[in-house]
């Protein structure tokens, strides 16, 4: 399992719109990019994506293209899940030494 905090993603822009990271889009990054890894592992079209996450196949090309600021973060989890992903939320209390943050999870 690798484990990524998302609110260390947060720096340099390297979404391909040009706008600015915030801990929200840098979390849909971390999904995106699991998301293509998915994808291109088992070579399916877009239009294939389409049909397997009830998503358009413009919303895919979105995706696969890391335009993420019209897709909902519970949305991409919703993909996942429909590409035969594990998607968890943990939440537990910060501890005393270290700042709240976002963590994001990948197997």
């Amino acid at each position: 399992m690798m484990m990524i905090n998302a609110g260390s993603l947060i720096g340099k822009n390297q979404m391909s719109d040009g706008t600015a990271d915030t801990k929200d889009l840098s979390v849909k990054k971390v999904l995106a990019t699991k998301f293509n890894e998915v994808v291109d592992k088992r070579g399916l079209s877009q239009t294939e994506v389409a049909e397997i996450t009830c998503m358009t196949q413009p919303k895919v090309s979105q995706v696969r293209r890391y335009r993420l600021q019209n897709i909902s973060l519970e949305r991409m989890m919703q993909a996942l899940v429909s590409l035969d992903q594990r998607v968890e939320i943990v939440v537990r209390p910060a501890r005393r030494t270290h700042s709240a943050s976002l963590t994001v999870n990948l197997t």
